[in-house]
């Protein structure tokens, strides 16, 4: 089930995985991009992932970070949604350091049911589809099964977060005490090292982001047998206006999703 969309959603990011590719190769670093950042290359690399998207699935809605035309031209109200984030972590695109992701995932009914996050960078593509599991592509070749860590400890997990301030302590290392610490942009390719087992736990604490930013995610990480909840540890719920996200994510191994649920109470920012 949902083969030919697992397969239209890798080639769709492929496809902007080249152009992201190319402009890549010649940019300028950005040292100081701010977090809000958006560039042409994310309009285009999104036209691009919805032009094959309508065009294989018209009746399908979209939904995705900028506003292009093919999105404002697409169906609304469709049992189906596609939800696209162009460059998700555009500031690791344009400081240049390798840490971005172009993510693609499919929702039916209000369930996400796949999801492709691609890293043009380092030619890595981890997908999964509801039922069929977790994997990692190389270089568009050898494809690898994915799993969870199996790590139940807190004080013994790796978390996943964006780059704290040098000497400053994030609030989610403060609330966790992990560990270890791994630190990268892009909520995508965060959910993906969870997913690969190459980190224990993320979280989301921003007061507002949106589906798109943890949709294509959330199915690896279920998939490769973790856990996603909202900081209440009730299941995300898509859709609602603006598409905006307000109760916090939590994605983990699912073995101390439990115990980092208890520590992640007041983590929400303000």
């Amino acid at each position: 089930m949902y083969r030919k969309e697992l397969a239209v959603a890798l080639s769709a990011a492929h496809k902007a995985g080249v152009l992201i590719s190319e402009v890549y190769k010649t940019l300028k670093p950005y040292e100081n991009a701010p977090a809000d950042l958006t560039t042409e290359t994310d309009k285009q690399s999104q036209e691009i992932i919805l032009k094959v998207l309508r065009e294989e699935f018209p009746s399908d809605s979209l939904c995705a970070e900028e506003k292009t035309l093919t999105l404002s031209e697409s169906p609304l109200g469709a049992s189906r949604t596609w939800v696209v984030d162009p460059i998700d972590g555009t500031r690791g695109f344009a400081m240049k350091n390798d840490q971005f992701s172009v993510m693609v995932a499919m929702m039916d009914q209000g369930k996400v049911v796949v999801g492709v996050v691609h890293e043009p960078a380092t030619g890595k593509t981890t997908y999964a589809a509801k039922g069929q599991g977790c994997f990692l592509m190389q270089h568009g070749k050898e494809t690898i099964a994915c799993k969870v860590r199996t790590c139940v400890d807190l004080s013994k997990a790796i978390l996943v977060q964006s780059h704290a301030k040098p000497g400053k302590t994030s609030k989610a290392e403060a609330a966790f005490s992990p560990g270890s610490l791994l630190e990268t942009y892009s909520a995508g390719l965060k959910m993906a090292i969870v997913a690969r087992g190459e980190g224990d736990l993320y979280a989301n604490n921003y007061p507002a982001f949106h589906d798109w930013d943890i949709c294509a995610g959330h199915i690896l990480v279920e998939e490769a047998g973790g856990k996603l909840t909202d900081f209440s540890g009730n299941p995300v719920v898509y859709g609602a206006p603006g598409f905006k996200q307000t109760k916090g994510m939590l994605a983990t191994n699912g073995y101390l999703h439990s115990a980092a649920l208890a520590k992640a109470v007041g983590l929400l920012e303000s």
